[in-house]
C-alpha cells in the first residue's frame, strides 16, 4: 500500500527522472516558458519555487546550492540569479500553469509553464565584445602557404 508517498515517478527510474526535471527547469529558465504535460509541470513547479527562493538570498552558499542542483550549469545558474531580483514583491507563486488543448495523438493534457510575471533576462556580459588579434604568421612551409593565401584573398576582394 502506497500511503503518503511524496513525488511523482512519471514512469522513469530515479536517474532519468532527475535528468528530466533538470532539463525542464533549464528550459524554463533560459526560454521563459515551456510546453509540457500537466504531470511534468506539476512535478517541477515546487522545485522551481524552491530554486527561486534560494536565489533571492544572493549568498555564495545559495549560488553553490543552485549550481549543484542544476547539474553544474553556469549559464542557467547565472540566468536564474538574473531573474530572481524581479520577484522582490513575492514570497511564492513565481510560476503559473496555463492549460492548452489536449495532445491529438494520446489526449494527454498539455500545459504551458511560465513565469507569473513578465521578466527581462539580465546578463552581465552585455556590450562587451572581444577584438580578435591578428595571429602571427608561422615560419616554414606552412607559414608561406598561409601568407600567400592571405595575399590572394586581399587581391580578390572587390574595392
Amino acid at each position: 500500500m502506497k500511503k503518503r508517498v511524496f513525488g511523482r515517478k512519471l514512469s522513469r527510474d530515479r536517474g532519468s527522472r532527475k535528468a528530466l526535471f533538470i532539463s525542464l527547469i533549464k528550459a524554463l529558465v533560459l526560454h521563459g516558458e515551456i510546453i509540457t504535460t500537466y504531470a511534468k509541470a506539476k512535478a517541477i513547479k515546487s522545485q522551481i519555487e524552491r530554486l527561486v527562493g534560494m536565489t533571492r538570498k544572493e549568498g555564495i552558499s545559495a549560488r553553490r546550492r543552485v549550481y549543484a542542483s542544476l547539474a553544474n550549469d553556469r549559464k542557467t545558474t547565472d540566468s536564474l540569479f538574473g531573474i530572481a531580483p524581479q520577484f522582490t514583491g513575492r514570497n511564492s507563486g513565481f510560476t503559473r500553469i496555463i492549460k492548452l488543448p489536449e495532445r491529438r495523438g494520446d489526449r494527454s493534457s498539455i500545459v504551458r509553464l511560465e513565469w507569473s510575471q513578465k521578466i527581462k533576462i539580465q546578463t552581465k556580459k552585455e556590450g562587451k565584445e572581444k577584438k580578435e588579434a591578428e595571429k602571427p604568421i608561422k615560419k616554414g612551409l606552412k607559414g608561406k602557404v598561409l601568407e600567400r593565401a592571405k595575399n590572394l584573398r586581399k587581391r580578390s576582394m572587390p574595392k
